[in-house]
């Protein structure tokens, strides 16, 4: 067995240069900003509210990248989708 590398058990990690890029801290957890402000009703009226969470191209933008819990994200969503088919919002943006 000469001229073998040792083998590394899972969960033993890299060498120390190879972690060197990644950042030795935790990201901020997001939160839900409707939670927050005890909001439970999103009036699809409120279209400054609602481009807050659509991107440029129009989509509209997930839970996990907004930080919005579930029950909210439900109700963004019908409420973006409503204020599209009233023609408040467009459903693409050039």
């Amino acid at each position: 067995m000469i001229g073998r590398a040792p083998v590394k058990k899972p969960g033993e990690g890299g060498s120390p240069e190879r972690r060197k890029g990644k950042s030795l801290y935790f990201a901020k957890k997001k939160f839900c900003w409707f939670c927050k402000h005890q909001m439970f009703y999103i009036d699809f009226k409120e279209t400054n509210l609602l481009r807050n969470y659509i991107h440029e191209n129009g989509k509209i933008i997930s839970g996990r990248s907004s930080g919005t819990c579930h029950y909210h994200q439900k109700r963004l969503t019908w409420a973006i989708k409503r204020a599209r088919h009233m023609g408040l919002m467009p459903f693409i943006s050039r």
